[in-house]
């Protein structure tokens, strides 16, 4: 058995990272992400070195962290389309945050978190963020089974 089995089993919910430098702005859909402290509060989000999020993140100060609703609409935007290619937030209600950052109004739940670090994982990215403001609605956050079809829109 390999390491495969072992991260099938899990089903932890999926988020769309948001993020604004440059006068660009930018969201993708992230299966990797988790609380790593409680005192001081600490979340990290890993992205992808392929992704067009990750190319403005690594410029942000901050970034927004979403929980979708079981809206797989949603996930696809952000998880299948190229951020260099089209316009991901078209046609989607959001406001704009700290930093400029993106932050979706249909979000089961969100925050922002001020970027403290970043380090290397391999083919993604951590970054190390401070919670800032967090904002909640009702709902079931989305899972990673059910996004599972989402074929990755990464830049070709």
């Amino acid at each position: 058995m390999g390491f495969d089995y072992f991260t099938a089993l899990i089903d932890s919910p999926v988020y769309v990272v948001t993020a604004s430098a440059g006068g660009r702005r930018a969201g993708c859909l992230v299966g990797f992400a988790s609380q790593c402290s409680l005192e001081p509060e600490r979340f990290v989000v890993w992205l992808s070195t392929a992704n067009h999020t990750y190319l403005v993140a690594r410029q942000a100060a901050v970034l927004g962290v979403h929980l979708l609703p079981q809206d797989h609409d949603l996930a696809e935007r952000f998880g299948a389309r190229c951020g260099a290619e089209t316009d991901k937030f078209d046609g989607v209600d959001w406001t704009e945050g700290p930093g400029g950052t993106p932050l979706l109004t249909d979000a089961v739940a969100s925050f922002t978190g001020e970027i403290l670090d970043r380090f290397d994982g391999g083919d993604h990215i951590g970054f190390l963020l401070a919670p800032l403001s967090v904002r909640a609605h009702d709902g079931t956050p989305l899972s990673l089974h059910q996004t599972l079809d989402i074929d990755a829109g990464h830049p070709a």
